[in-house]
């Protein structure tokens, strides 16, 4: 064999190889899960969001890294295996109230890469970044706070604290990562005893509040029962008022027609209203008049003349007969 065949052949194996490495690193697949950063002699240089086969220059020009743009999970002062099981560093959570009490605090971080060429190129170990400024930033808020707002109804503050402090710490590294949430897991105290005195305190401040809702369910409950009471007492008070001015307004009419009657004979009038009077207080009585003399005169007789009234007209139409 010829050295220049030899030669031949080895050009072509060198061609091949070429070839081969330029077809399989000049394609490459990004998922929708997943984003890339088209890295050129080092270089970040385009972001790829968009799923699907992409085409890049073969190695080593330029080279892909593939990140995940789904959201990750920090967990700040345990670590949960795959079984399950938690394993606790309470030198990592150890931390000091503003009125220097001891608590061990443990959190959960949710954040994910929004800035992937940043994430990449910013820092050696973003990740540990992270997880310094996480420490940093609960250490600070728990510092400020009181052991009673951290065991009890000021959990909700710290959270938003120090989610507000972390997203400023992330912003000021610049490493490519947002923080999305902030969610304590557990605040407790290192010792036993006091432990279960803080949950006898919680659970006495919950039995109170317990107890102020039941009472104003109960007042509230009271007050609609008496205004409705009230209300009921009020419309029939408007109803005996209303009725008794229309009984008024009638007692007006009547005597203003009895005044027009009266006017016109006073005498005849005043005889009949005090005849009227009469009858209605002794409806079942025989009337008599006593005259100036001290002599009695029977006035009117007139139950005992409607019978004999009767009689009469009985027999006066039985002779017509």
């Amino acid at each position: 064999m010829s050295v220049k065949r030899a030669l031949m052949i080895v050009g072509l194996g060198v061609f091949g190889i070429i070839a081969l490495i330029t077809v399989f690193t000049s394609w490459y697949t990004v998922d929708e899960s997943e984003q890339a950063v088209v890295i050129t002699f080092g270089r970040a240089d385009d972001t790829v969001t968009n799923p699907g086969l992409h085409f890049k220059l073969p190695w080593p020009v330029q080279s892909v890294e593939i990140l995940s743009k789904e959201t990750f999970s920090l967990q700040f002062g345990y670590k949960q295996d795959k079984s399950g099981e938690l394993e606790t560093y309470d030198a990592e959570t150890k931390m000091i109230t503003g009125d220097e009490n001891i608590v061990l605090t443990d959190l959960v971080v949710q954040w994910k890469i929004t800035e992937p060429h940043k994430f990449l190129f910013n820092s050696q170990d973003p990740e540990r970044i992270l997880h310094s400024a996480t420490s940093s930033a609960i250490r600070s808020i728990i510092g400020s706070s009181s052991i009673d707002a951290a065991l009890t109804e000021g959990k909700a503050d710290i959270e938003a604290n120090t989610r507000q402090l972390l997203i400023s710490l992330i912003e000021k590294y610049d490493i490519g990562i947002s923080v999305l949430a902030v969610k304590l897991q557990d605040v407790e105290l290192p010792n036993k005893d006091v432990r279960a005195a803080f949950t006898a305190v919680t659970d006495a401040r919950e039995m109170k509040n317990t107890k102020i809702n039941e009472a104003e369910k109960y007042e509230n409950q009271r007050m609609s029962e008496a205004e409705g009471e009230r209300d009921a007492i009020m419309s029939k008070a408007k109803g005996a008022k209303t009725a008794r001015i229309e009984q008024a307004q009638g007692d007006v009419a009547v005597f203003n027609k009895m005044y027009e009657q009266y006017k016109g004979n006073q005498q005849i009038t005043r005889e009949r209203l005090i005849l009227e009077t009469l009858e209605n207080v002794l409806p079942k009585a025989q009337i008599y008049i006593m005259n100036d003399d001290g002599s009695t005169m029977k006035y009117l007789p007139l139950q005992s003349l409607q019978p004999q009234q009767v009689q009469t007209e009985k027999k006066e139409g039985s002779g017509k007969e």
